[in-house]
């Protein structure tokens, strides 16, 4: 992925959830969309994932996912991929993704 992907509907399923980072002091309710931090994702030099590489979170959870310190850099990947393969079939099974001929 050369180009960077930016779909404002694509982010706007994430409002559809509830939050899937699940941290504690996790607020619970709608989530926002929070991007993956990874370079393999399009993350880097001030530049925000792909929008396709997101997950539902809530404000609390989302913002100790960017800026908080208390978990290695590891353990955010480990937690944002959880997110995502739980939120994936999610999407499908509300048909907010469909394949189109």
């Amino acid at each position: 992925m050369n180009r960077h992907v930016r779909d404002r509907a694509l982010l706007d399923c994430a409002y559809e959830f509830q939050c899937l980072l699940r941290l504690p002091g996790c607020e619970g309710g709608a989530g926002e969309p929070a991007h993956s931090n990874q370079p393999r994702h399009g993350k880097g030099g001030g530049l925000k994932a792909h929008d396709c590489f997101h997950v539902p979170a809530c404000r609390s959870c989302h913002r100790e996912f960017d800026q908080g310190k208390t978990m290695t850099r590891d353990e955010k990947r480990e937690l944002w991929e959880r997110a995502f393969w739980e939120y994936l079939p999610m999407l499908w099974q509300r048909e907010l993704l469909k394949v189109t001929a």
